[in-house]
């Protein structure tokens, strides 16, 4: 085999004293070629494995490891001198918060054109084509038009390919990815992980960390599943995907959503601490025994083979479930909650151009029904949830809101419904004030209860709800993981009972066992309170699972609209094909029979959402 050229033996990052650590022995290795994944739950370790291994760990974290080299350098007391000349040239960095990771004070072309320039490696000639060169590759369309446009004038799904062409433009030998296709959609997505391909072909190694299932089935060579901090499972991809023995890694493949067929459940639906000693998951394990919380076994000596750290591998299972039912909508004789008629709307471009993102639209979401919005990213879904909102005004056509005018109201028409339509934003940490708690964020919703005590109840019972610990709610936005703010931006949406959700990706940045609960947290609220959502999402296996009906956009018009299944399983319009037939799948284990034991129910709901 060829040598590895990342080497990390025990690492270990604690922040503060008197704190478990946020990861703990961690040993990997990367060769050439190879495409290593970190997966696992949001907060679980990984993003801050990944920054350790930049010497990127933050203020005040203390890192430790018995080896952490980089092609034969030692990274544990390197001078800032000299990984200023590793870090962009020699290990790319793709980071997944895109919107706070670019300078929104330099346009897109200076920002992919910067590691070209400190490191010299094209001449002031050739820069703009090859920064072109780089946009295309990335599946940016009309990249001469983008180049001057800033981040927050692009969608979601475009900063992050802004992102991941700045990190590939130097050409490094080992790309760390930090969820690089949270926010793309299938289409984007496969022709990144084509890219990503190409370069391990050409001997780049790659650290892929990702949620997606599916893209690490298709993706990775190799897998290291983390829970609290620890690299609980690690093996083959082929082998884990077909045979997982960590009663974890079983979790995760059993709550995957799937868009071929029933959805699957997590056996495990709730938060439970991790433990503190010995296996991190013995909190959760329906087989625990006393001996798993004593002892952390050591991973085998990693090779083809299976590693695993759990005491009795392979004994592990996972129930099926069926598949979840969409909420009832039953006919009112009441208007549409939400209606657009012949809804365009159109942004002007740095260079004068105008472009059109939405044209032509027409929709109606009915009481208690669930639509779902997917399309490729810069189709317009997001311009339409901003319609929605009333955030912009529709160029031609009008929106109307519970049978009333909406989008040609004034403001202060609009202001005392405002609490009726909630926003989940795709890009929480942007939302949120920097300077707040997540108490303090999720009780700015809670402004109309009594006293501060009892906003602080309610913060705590919606929490709880989408799986957060309560630990969490004395953090600023910037301490929590991109999973756990989506989550904190899901509470505090349902903090004021909403009769319309408008959720644009909520659950793009989660892992696979909490996305199966905040769905379920979707469904009992639509079930309790009668709630319309609005869903917009590139995830078309959880569109499948949650969605009445589904709407297909296509450079800002809709070209097709039906009942989920009807869409999935007789799609009409090319391009609903070509989404279809783009996505990743996660492979069949089996491993995934009838469970020993069945959970105990957990109704994710909080009292009072009404």
């Amino acid at each position: 085999m060829t040598s590895p050229l990342l080497n990390v033996r025990n690492l270990s990052v604690e922040f503060g004293s008197g704190t478990a650590p946020a990861v703990r022995d961690v040993s990997l290795q990367l060769a050439p070629g190879r495409c290593l994944a970190l997966v696992g739950e949001s907060g679980s370790g990984k993003s801050v494995t990944a920054r350790a291994l930049l010497g990127l760990a933050g203020a005040g974290a203390r890192v430790s490891a018995d080896e952490l080299s980089f092609d034969g350098t030692d990274l544990r007391r390197l001078p800032d001198r000299q990984w200023r000349g590793i870090r962009g040239r020699r290990i790319g960095f793709v980071l997944q918060d895109a919107l706070t990771s670019l300078d929104p004070l330099r346009r897109i072309g200076h920002e992919v054109a910067e590691p070209l320039q400190i490191h010299r490696l094209v001449t002031p000639d050739d820069l703009d084509d090859t920064v072109l060169e780089l946009l295309a590759a990335v599946g940016i369309p009309n990249p001469d038009d983008r180049l001057l446009q800033y981040p927050h004038e692009l969608s979601g799904g475009l900063r992050q390919r802004v992102l991941i062409a700045s990190a590939i433009a130097a050409r490094p030998e080992l790309l760390i990815a930090d969820e690089p296709t949270t926010a793309l959609d299938v289409t984007v997505q496969a022709q990144i992980l084509r890219l990503l391909d190409a370069r391990r072909a050409a001997g780049t190694a790659i650290l892929l960390i990702s949620h997606d299932l599916a893209v690490v089935a298709g993706t990775a060579d190799t897998v290291a599943v983390m829970h609290a901090g620890v690299i609980v499972e690690q093996s083959s991809a082929a082998q884990l995907f077909d045979a997982p023995a960590h009663p974890y890694t079983v979790e995760l493949l059993a709550a995957a959503p799937r868009a071929d067929g029933p959805a699957r459940r997590a056996v495990t639906a709730n938060w439970a601490p991790a433990a503190e000693t010995g296996c991190p998951f013995a909190t959760r394990c329906p087989l625990v025994e006393d001996r798993c919380r004593e002892i952390l076994p050591p991973l085998t000596e990693f090779g083809d083979d299976h590693a695993v750290r759990c005491i009795h591998p392979g004994e592990h299972v996972a129930a099926e479930r069926p598949a979840r039912s969409a909420a009832t909508v039953t006919p009112s004789g009441h208007p549409p909650l939400l209606e657009f008629t012949d809804v365009s709307h159109e942004y002007r471009l740095p260079n004068g151009k105008r472009q059109t993102t939405v044209d032509g639209v027409s929709l109606v979401l009915e009481r208690g029904e669930t639509l779902g919005i997917v399309g490729e990213s810069g189709s317009g879904k997001s311009t339409l949830a901003r319609l929605a909102l009333a955030h912009l005004t529709p160029l031609t056509g009008s929106v109307r809101f519970d049978g009333g005018p909406w989008s040609e109201l004034r403001e202060r028409a609009r202001r005392a419904s405002r609490p009726r339509i909630q926003l989940i934003d795709q890009d929480p940490l942007s939302a949120f004030d920097p300077r707040y708690t997540v108490e303090r964020i999720v009780g700015e919703a809670l402004h109309r209860l009594p006293s501060a005590e009892a906003r602080a109840a309610r913060a705590a019972e919606l929490l709880d709800a989408v799986g957060l610990d309560p630990i969490l709610a004395a953090r600023r936005p910037t301490q929590l993981s991109g999973g756990q703010r989506q989550r904190v931006a899901i509470a505090r949406a349902l903090a004021t009972g909403p009769d319309l959700l408008v959720a644009d990706e909520p659950v793009s940045a989660l892992d696979v066992t909490i996305q199966a609960q905040i769905l379920d947290l979707f469904e009992q609220v639509q079930r309790d309170t009668g709630a319309a959502l609005l869903f917009i999402s590139h995830d078309l296996a959880v569109v499948r699972q949650l969605c009445d009906r589904v709407a297909v956009t296509q450079h800002g018009r809709i070209v097709e609209t039906g009942r989920a299944e009807d869409i999935f399983d007789n799609p009409q319009h090319p391009y609903t094909r070509q989404l279809l037939a783009a996505m990743p799948r996660v492979p069949a284990s089996r491993s995934l029979v009838p469970a020993l034991a069945e959970p105990a129910s957990v109704d994710p709901l909080p009292k009072g959402i009404s």
